[in-house]
């Protein structure tokens, strides 16, 4: 679909300008926590600038989606089914612009205090608590996509440290000393590919929901996203990182632990490695959680208490509330869209 094809449609229609206007707006939010998370090791050990490392975010963002929307679209394919808005195309659309606005509320507060929230678990529980606002009760959730939502956050924290661990040992034994170029040169090819699966998870869950309000919005649609979205898509995530990702950084990559470039590199080689086999699979997992649990998993490598376990423990209780927080605003949301709207 042309731009200007889009716009007419749009224009005229509220709830869909709404719902796509809140999927923009989780985009560029999600540049703040995801984004910026998957650079921090880069930044933080002094291998990038954190200028540079937003430009590459950027543009290995735009790979990621575009690639892997093309050759392996089963992240999309998960999110599209994961509830069913019912039949009636304003309310569907009512509600999951509520949705949008719930995951975006609650990044927003997480952001505030410098906490890597997950846009991911996020998603899944405001579009399960629009869904279930809509009165069609447990029926509204799918439970093949849901288990796939169920099997990513388990595999991918556990693969995500496990991985960490080892990866930085690995690297560790290496014949380069921690300042060689060798490492500097090896932490931008993780920040680069960290990235890219960043944009192939991520990215996919976002075009998926645009396209779900355009078919929404406009019955009969279908189609690919055109390349004017995965355009806008990359640009807003790093126009969001750059904005406002420097304080996730600096919780992830410095307070929460300090990693030695070998460390560094083993954690971004763990967080993309689990992210391939997590979209090839189709699960939607949190490139947050992937990538802050291969850091913990790195840091423990050396055996010296690297992990700050202040931070750890306020990471996991905003991961802790993420679900119910944003199962119960999604909720309350699309309730009180419904009855304005």
């Amino acid at each position: 679909m042309e731009f200007a094809v889009f716009w007419e449609s749009a224009r005229g229609n509220l709830p869909l300008l709404l719902a796509c206007g809140m999927v923009l707006a989780v985009i560029w939010v999600n540049g703040w926590t995801d984004a910026a998370g998957a650079i921090a090791t880069v930044v933080s050990s002094g291998a990038l600038g954190e200028r540079p490392a937003v430009v590459l975010a950027a543009l290995c963002n735009l790979l990621g989606v575009g690639v892997m929307t093309a050759l392996c679209p089963t992240v999309a394919q998960t999110m599209q089914e994961l509830v069913d808005f019912g039949p009636r195309p304003s309310a569907a659309l009512t509600a999951l612009a509520a949705a949008l606005f719930a995951v975006l509320l609650w990044a927003t507060v997480c952001w505030v205090f410098g906490l890597p929230t997950s846009e991911s678990h996020g998603l899944i529980a405001g579009l399960t608590g629009a869904a279930l606002a809509l009165g069609q009760g447990l029926s509204a959730l799918n439970p093949a996509p849901w288990a796939k939502a169920a099997l990513g956050l388990a595999f991918s924290s556990l693969a995500g440290l496990v991985g960490g661990f080892l990866c930085a040992r690995l690297a560790g034994r290496l014949p380069f000393r921690e300042g060689s170029p060798f490492f500097r040169r090896a932490q931008i090819f993780g920040a680069a590919a960290m990235a890219f699966f960043h944009g192939a998870q991520d990215g996919q869950k976002f075009l998926a929901l645009f396209l779900l309000a355009l078919s929404l919005g406009n019955p009969g649609f279908s189609g690919a996203a055109p390349l004017w979205l995965l355009v806008l898509c990359a640009c807003l995530m790093g126009l969001g990182t750059a904005c406002g990702g420097g304080r996730i950084i600096r919780t992830v990559g410095v307070q929460m632990v300090q990693l030695s470039p070998s460390q560094g590199f083993g954690a971004d080689l763990a967080g993309a490695v689990c992210l391939l086999f997590s979209c090839l699979w189709g699960l939607p997992v949190s490139t947050t959680h992937v990538k802050t649990v291969a850091m913990m998993g790195a840091g423990s490598a050396a055996g010296r208490g690297e992990v700050d376990k202040s931070t750890v423990r306020e990471l996991f209780l905003a991961w802790g509330l993420t679900f119910p927080a944003c199962l119960l605003l999604g909720y309350l949301a699309a309730r009180a869209a419904l009855i304005l709207l």
